[in-house]
């Protein structure tokens, strides 16, 4: 039996193809939100040192937490014995110890969850014959990386428990670039599945838009590395850096190449310099745009996105200043990836309507 419907077999009803693209849409849309959460919560972990509270990798069983003294008691041995606990928490009050398990264990539980939320409700809306056959793979499509995400995380939390005190850079970066395009592409369906609300853009604004996503996506991957590196903990001051705009001694580490993924202070400058690219970029967007379509939701659209891109900026700035405050590094991490839902969402709306049927 054919489950997958493709958009021709409701050329006869467009209502049945509006209300489907309606429930999968306000499906995503949960997703998203949930997804939100467990950006927020993972950028806590990391805040908190939590992340490495858990030594085992547990799909299944790692549902149930520590239930009594005993139990925890035996997490906590665990946790002895990896260089965290030996060289920075050593003598570390098991009280404290359940303050970090629990941020750890509920990043793990939001990731199983999300899962789940969005496997199962696919099934249904496939089984019912709901989803239109050219949007199958896109939704397999981030399935996929869900579970990659998965392994992505544990290889990630594996390369903090032998040698390192902390989890890699690399691959903490890693980490939150796949979180960060799994969201991307479920706001990118999503607004696909919205009402037709206009002509699609001019093909320069469907690049352009294009373009500040991969841009965003850049600039939240080298805020994973300044995390990675805790690079934001140094050079607290603004505009200046190290009392320069542009700092020295940043290539200092052998080969030249490896200053821009391990030196703390080439980090952050890039880090900056990628802020100041991406305002540049949402600034000359908007203005272009809305020269160019004046009056159209995309103009407006870009005029949100930017001032996304300035809130975020400013937020951006006020973390450096604080030292990375942990409630203003998370309101940094938190408009970050509403700012990319945000472009991704313009992006595809430039694009018109998403696989409209015959008649509707």
């Amino acid at each position: 039996m054919n489950t997958v419907a493709d958009v021709s077999e409701f050329s006869g009803n467009a209502s049945a193809v509006r209300r489907n693209r309606a429930q999968l849409r306000g499906w995503l849309f949960v997703v998203m939100l949930v997804l939100f959460a467990l950006f927020v919560v993972g950028g806590a972990t990391r805040l908190t040192g939590s992340g490495l509270s858990i030594t085992e990798w547990k799909p299944i069983h790692g549902v149930i937490p520590p239930l009594n003294e005993q139990e925890w008691q035996e997490e906590f041995a665990k946790y002895k014995q990896i260089p965290e606990y030996q060289q920075i928490n050593k003598g570390m009050e098991i009280a404290e110890f359940k303050s970090i398990f629990w941020w750890e264990w509920a990043h793990r539980m939001l990731a199983r969850s999300v899962g789940i939320l969005f496997a199962l409700p696919l099934l249904v809306f496939w089984v019912t014959g709901r989803v239109e056959r050219k949007l199958m793979p896109k939704l397999l499509g981030i399935l996929a990386l869900g579970g990659l995400q998965g392994a992505v995380g544990w290889w990630m939390v594996a390369s903090g428990l032998v040698e390192r005190t902390d989890v890699s850079q690399y691959r903490l970066a890693t980490h939150l670039t796949i979180a960060a395009v799994i969201f991307a592409a479920t706001a990118f369906v999503a607004r696909g599945l919205a009402p037709d609300r206009g002509a699609p853009a001019s093909r320069s604004t469907q690049r352009f838009a294009g373009l500040l996503v991969v841009v965003v996506l850049v600039q939240i991957y080298l805020g994973g590395l300044v995390a990675g590196l805790n690079a934001g903990l140094s050079y607290n001051t603004w505009p200046l850096m190290d009392g320069a705009i542009i700092p020295g001694d940043m290539f200092v580490i052998q080969p030249i190449w490896h200053n821009f993924f391990e030196n703390p202070k080439l980090v952050q400058f890039d880090h900056r310099l990628g802020a100041y690219i991406l305002f540049a970029l949402g600034l000359w967007h908007m203005i272009a745009v809305r020269k160019r379509e004046p009056g159209t939701a995309h103009a407006r659209q870009a005029l949100i996105l930017f001032h996304i891109i300035l809130l975020q900026a400013v937020i951006g700035i006020v973390t450096l200043l604080t030292q990375v405050h942990l409630h203003v590094a998370l309101l940094h991490q938190a408009v970050a990836i509403a700012a990319l839902g945000y472009a991704a969402a313009h992006w595809r709306a430039t694009k018109g309507s998403y696989l409209l049927p015959a008649a509707a």
